[in-house]
């Protein structure tokens, strides 16, 4: 086996261990920025859903993630366990309006220029458009570095490629689905957007 500090002529050299090394920790690192990201991102949406709840307008909360304990790891009291998915990916958040209509949406963020259709999965593209079919609101919200916020509605994020000729999204392409913040800094995923459209 070779050593890869080692060049090919078996002279030390670091480089391909450290470019590779330093190649993991970047990653290491985007994933946690990544996470960060989402989890900011549904602080923002978990506020707002508390905003419309209090205002009687919706109640919506967060799917939480169906997970089988597995064994307890480290401090019990703490009531940390290391756990398996027990099925695929739900929607991200799911409700009702006030009148009794239905809602579903995924929350996307993007720290790039455009964001993929790929962002969402089989699994969950084939619910929303159960849910649609079924007379529910779906939509996707999506935020741009947490400067600009759009909510898609789900026949526009399906058929992206047919309405704007490419599997993704640009921020100039959707300015019609643009939302904002309120003067409370509640994001407003349930008020008309920019070009009109309402939520339900």
């Amino acid at each position: 086996m070779t050593d890869s500090r080692k060049n090919a002529e078996g002279y030390a050299d670091p480089t391909p261990y450290l470019a590779e090394r330093n190649i993991e920790t970047e990653r290491r690192q985007q994933g946690r920025r990544s996470k960060y990201a989402g989890e900011r991102f549904e602080n923002m949406i978990s506020a707002a859903c508390d905003y419309y709840r209090g205002e009687n307008i919706a109640d919506i909360e967060k799917t939480p993630e169906p997970m089988r304990p597995l064994k307890p790891y480290g401090d019990r009291r703490r009531g940390q366990y290391i756990a398996v998915f027990v099925k695929k990916a739900q929607n991200d958040y799911k409700g009702i309006l006030n009148g009794g209509r239905c809602i579903a949406f995924e929350a996307k963020h993007t720290d790039a220029e455009k964001i993929e259709s790929s962002a969402v999965t089989e699994r969950q593209a084939d619910l929303l458009e159960n849910y649609e079919k079924m007379g529910a609101s779906c939509f996707v919200l999506v935020s741009f570095k947490f400067e600009q916020f759009f909510r898609i509605p789900w026949s526009v994020w399906r058929d992206m490629k047919e309405i704007y000729g490419n599997k993704h999204l640009k921020r100039s392409e959707i300015s019609e689905y643009e939302i904002g913040l309120n003067y409370l800094g509640v994001l407003e995923f349930l008020k008309k957007t920019k070009g009109g459209n309402a939520n339900a």
